[in-house]
C-alpha cells in the first residue's frame, strides 16, 4: 500500500472517527485501555450478546495511531462472532510483531503493517486490540 494512502487512511480515522462516542446502557461493558507511558487512555464500550459483537464505541484521549487503529479495528469487529473477532485481533497483533499473518482479514488495518519499524508506536497501535482480546478471552 502506498505510503500517502496509508497516511490518508490513518488521518481520516483519527479526524473523523465514526465510533468515538460513549455508548451507555446496561448491555455495554466498559473496558479501560491505558498506556501509562503516554497520554493514551481510551474507554471501550462493547456489547457482546450470544457471542456476537453487536456494537462497540470508544471515548478518551490518545495519539493519532491509537485513535486511528481503535476506530478501524472496532469497525471491523462489529457483527463478528467472538471467535472471528479473536482471529482478526490475533492476526493484527502478529502483523505488528512481524510474524506470519492472514492479510485477508485485516483490510484497512494493513496501514499499520510497518509499525514495528517505530517500536515506540507498537503500544499505541495495539492498546485497544489487547484490551478487547483480554475481554473476549475472559467472557
Amino acid at each position: 500500500m502506498d505510503r500517502n494512502l496509508k497516511r490518508s487512511i490513518i488521518l481520516d480515522n483519527y479526524q473523523n472517527a465514526n465510533k468515538k462516542y460513549i455508548s451507555d446502557g446496561e448491555e455495554f461493558t466498559k473496558i479501560n485501555t491505558r498506556n501509562v507511558s503516554c497520554i493514551d487512555n481510551l474507554d471501550i464500550y462493547i456489547d457482546l450478546e450470544d457471542n456476537i459483537i453487536k456494537d462497540i464505541s470508544f471515548e478518551g484521549e490518545a495519539c493519532v495511531i491509537s485513535i486511528s487503529s481503535t476506530n478501524i479495528l472496532i469497525n471491523l469487529l462489529i457483527g463478528k462472532s467472538k471467535e472471528d473477532a479473536l482471529y482478526l485481533i490475533d492476526n493484527y497483533l502478529k502483523m505488528i510483531n512481524e510474524e506470519e499473518y492472514d492479510k485477508e482479514v485485516l483490510k484497512e488495518l494493513l496501514v499499520f503493517d510497518d509499525t514495528s519499524k517505530q517500536p515506540s508506536r507498537i503500544k499505541c497501535a495495539t492498546l485497544t486490540a489487547n484490551g478487547i482480546k483480554k475481554f473476549l478471552e475472559n467472557n
